[in-house]
Parts: structure tokens; C-alpha cells; sequence
């Protein structure tokens, strides 16, 4: 996906329908002069309604559309005749997009499946016709219900890539460069930083015809929870993800130091992000003697924040390790699995 078709917040003004109002009529025929009330209700308005699809990959489509609106629910007519609902609109959006309330935060709506619809804004109701209001002492009402107004709200629809592992480096990790080699994906790989200026993702194929998906989002930097280098923006497309893949080149000057950097930035943007399951993968590793990698093996076991988390020494370049670590990634999902859903057992329980 190129920058230019890579979209991932809109900001739109939705309105649903209004609810047509109710009839105040009167039976009028030539035996029956004096009918009584049979106006009809009015038509409930259309829906806002946000529906999943796992043909959409990005909010390219909604880029140019400031306004949707639903129609209004018709008047209702004489002859206890209803009015015609207002037609349903549906904004098609990728799986994993979440809808917030533009002047609040407030999250509204979030679709995790395809084909999935909830509803955003409720049309109005149409209003009740005079024959609702007849009784046997007010045998003529004169009045009707008019419908429901509508409902308008500017939102926000963001977009959270749904993957199993997330890559998380600082630019020119070699994120890119691992994506390209263990998936179809095509990401753009250059020496220089910020190479990768959208998040990318890639299937990779496991044994058994088996597979999971890897999101490579942007670098990141020392100060990105305060908006440096390119800040939060991207961060959120890691919320979903099932575990996280640290990556730190070989040849950092302190690779502790700057894991606990990139720790520390989860940590201020959002600290669940550290509930997840943690891997640490060192790049660039053909440039490491053994002795080397046996140097750093013992400075990051002698780390309080990365002593329990599981290392491997890779290099994209030679392959070194790629297999090993689709052995890794692969045994923490299995095991992430299990404990969701031996959680989800012992609720049902209690």
C-alpha cells in the first residue's frame, strides 16, 4: 500500500433520518360523511448503520466524504396508511475500525468481524396517526404525533490493523526488511530512516499450511507518546495485536537502554500495550562472533525489564534464525490462546 492510499482516520458528519410525522385524517366518503380519524403513522427514518468487510483494507474510500446522511421516514397518509421508512445508509468499513464521538472521545461503535453491523445512529420514530388517539369520549382527535427528530454527530473512524504479532523498532531495525523476507508483503526498504511511512501486513506461512499475520508499522522514536517523529499515529495499529516483536539491531550502542526506551513509549501511550506478550528479536545478528552474542545473551538476562523475555539472534540478510523465530512467534500465540480461552471457561464458571 502506498502513502497516498493508505488511510486510516476520517472525520465525517453523519445525520440519520428524521421520522415522518402522523396523519391528522379524516374518513370522508359519500355514505360515511362522518368516517372518524384513520390517519395513518409516519415512517421510521433511516439508519446510520456501520457494516464489516474484509475486502477493505484501508479508509481510502471515505478520504472525500464530509457528509452521509440517511433519508426521511414519510408523512403518514389517510386510510390508516403508514409512511415509507426512510432508507438505511451503510458505511462499509475495514475489520478492526473503530467509530468515536468527534467532540467527546467517546467510543461509539467498533466492528471486529466481517459482515458485522451495528448500528450508529438510530433514524427517528415516526410519529402516531389521529386513529391511535380515538377514544370513546374524544370520538374526533384533532391532533397526530409529529416523527422523531434526527440525530447528528461528527465522527471520528479510525482504523486499527488486526494482526497476531506486531513488529516494534526504532527506524532502520530491520522491521521492513523481515516483513519482505517471511511474508509475500512488499514493504518499501531503503538505508535511510522512516523508510516505512504506513503500516504494512504480511501472512506468513507456518507449518502444516498453517499461518499468522504481522503488522509492521512505522519506527519509532525516543519522545513518539509526545508527538516526535511521527508520533502516536501509527501506534494504535499495534492495540490489537496478540503479541509484540521488539527489534533492536545488533550493532545499537546499548540494546537494553533502547528497549527500555521503546518499553517506556508503549508505557506513556498506553500502558495495557505492556499486558501483551513479549518477544525480543536482535537484527543484524551476521555481524556478531559468537562470543559477541554470547556478551549480549548475558547483558539482557542481567536486565530487570528484558531478563523473562524470549531473544533470538536473526539476520534477514543470511536467514539466520528466521526459522527459529517463526518457531517462537508461532509457540507464544499457541499459548496466548490457551489462556484466553481458559480465562473465558472460568467466567462462565463464576
Amino acid at each position: 500500500m502506498s502513502s497516498s492510499n493508505f488511510i486510516d482516520y476520517v472525520k465525517i458528519n453523519c445525520r440519520s433520518g428524521a421520522g415522518g410525522a402522523g396523519s391528522r385524517h379524516f374518513r370522508r366518503e359519500k355514505f360515511a360523511p362522518k368516517g372518524g380519524p384513520d390517519g395513518g403513522d409516519g415512517g421510521r427514518g433511516g439508519h446510520i448503520i456501520l457494516k464489516g468487510n474484509t475486502q477493505l483494507w484501508t479508509l481510502l474510500h471515505l478520504k472525500y466524504t464530509k457528509h452521509i446522511f440517511a433519508e426521511k421516514g414519510e408523512g403518514g397518509q389517510g386510510a390508516n396508511c403508514t409512511g415509507k421508512q426512510g432508507k438505511d445508509t451503510y458505511i462499509e468499513v475495514p475489520v478492526g475500525t473503530i467509530v468515536k464521538d468527534a467532540e467527546t472521545g467517546e467510543k461509539l461503535a467498533e466492528i471486529t468481524d466481517d459482515g458485522q453491523e451495528i448500528i450508529l445512529l438510530r433514524g427517528g420514530r415516526g410519529g402516531l396517526g389521529n386513529i391511535n388517539f380515538k377514544t370513546s369520549t374524544q370520538q374526533t382527535p384533532q391532533y397526530a404525533q409529529p416523527g422523531e427528530d434526527s440525530i447528528e454527530k461528527w465522527v471520528i473512524i479510525e482504523l486499527k490493523l488486526l494482526a497476531d504479532v506486531g513488529l516494534v523498532g526504532f527506524p532502520n531495525a530491520g522491521k521492513s526488511t523481515l516483513l519482505s523476507v517471511v511474508s509475500a508483503a512488499k514493504p518499501e526498504i531503503a538505508d535511510y530512516p522512516f523508510t516505512t511511512l504506513v503500516p504494512n501486513l504480511g501472512v506468513v506461512s507456518y507449518r502444516n499450511n498453517q499461518s499468522f499475520v504481522m503488522a509492521d508499522i512505522p519506527g519509532i522514536i525516543e519522545g513518539a507518546a509526545e508527538g516526535k517523529g511521527l508520533g502516536v499515529r501509527f501506534l494504535r495499529h499495534i492495540e490489537r495485536n496478540a503479541a509484540l516483536l521488539f527489534m533492536i539491531p545488533a550493532d545499537s550502542k546499548d540494546i537494553c537502554q533502547d528497549f527500555d526506551i521503546l518499553l517506556n513509549e508503549l508505557r506513556k501511550y498506553n500502558p495495557e500495550l505492556l499486558d501483551k506478550k513479549r518477544l525480543l528479536a536482535i537484527t543484524k545478528s551476521d555481524l556478531l562472533d559468537e562470543e559477541l552474542q554470547n556478551a549480549i545473551q548475558k547483558e539482557l538476562l542481567s536486565s530487570t525489564s528484558s531478563e523473562n523475555v524470549p531473544t533470538i539472534f536473526i539476520s534477514s540478510v543470511t536467514n539466520k534464525g528466521i526459522v527459529e523465530l517463526k518457531d517462537l512467534i508461532w509457540k507464544n500465540l499457541q499459548e496466548g490462546m490457551v489462556k484466553v480461552e481458559t480465562k473465558e471457561i472460568t467466567n462462565e464458571i463464576e
